[in-house]
């Protein structure tokens, strides 16, 4: 039996992951009932998935950051803790997270793995490329976007689905957080 697996990530209205320029983190929109549902959401067991371009990021971002910071809201420190695998060919344990583990190889067939062998859930924040390419390989059983509500047609930085397959798209939940967020939560399925 294999386990589910859900693409979680961050979005603008206009498709982007990030933004340059004097955007702050959540795009400076987050408020206590986003921060409390997702440290609800990351509460639970589960496993995380990264590519290595994307664990690089976080790294990096946890080690410039201070107390206080939004990098280290209390969801995103659970995340860390959770177990960790990363799919690279590039990165060598050990690796500076404290329960995380390489797997070298084409990332389709280390996630398709992971789905029948993991006793738990796989969730992956971010990783897009990682992700475009496991929902073309139909290894994403949900798709959790949690949409800011802001256009970044300037400053916008990581289009999530560019080059991606065509999918349709069944809503299996929405929410409103702090009366001006979104999360939409998908069952994605290859169009055609």
């Amino acid at each position: 039996m294999t386990v589910t697996y859900t693409f979680d990530v961050f979005s603008s209205l206009d498709g982007f992951g990030a933004a340059t320029g004097d955007w702050t983190g959540y795009w400076g929109k987050q408020g206590p009932e986003l921060l409390e549902h997702r440290l609800a959401l990351y509460r639970e067991e589960q496993r995380m998935v990264f590519g290595a371009t994307t664990f690089r990021a976080f790294t990096q971002m946890l080690a410039a950051s201070t107390e206080g910071d939004d990098v280290r809201d209390p969801w995103v420190t659970r995340m860390r803790h959770l177990p960790t695998t990363v799919v690279s060919n590039t990165l060598k344990e050990p690796l500076d997270w404290p329960d995380a583990t390489v797997l070298p190889g084409d990332a389709v067939e280390v996630v398709a793995r992971l789905k029948e062998e993991s006793g738990v859930p796989l969730r992956s924040h971010g990783s897009l490329s990682l992700n475009r390419a496991l929902m073309a390989a139909g290894l994403v059983d949900r798709v959790q976007v949690t949409l800011f509500p802001v256009i970044t047609g300037r400053t916008g930085a990581d289009r999530i689905f560019e080059n991606a397959a065509d999918f349709d798209l069944e809503l299996l939940e929405n929410r409103t957080l702090d009366g001006r967020i979104q999360e939409l939560v998908y069952r994605p399925t290859l169009h055609g």
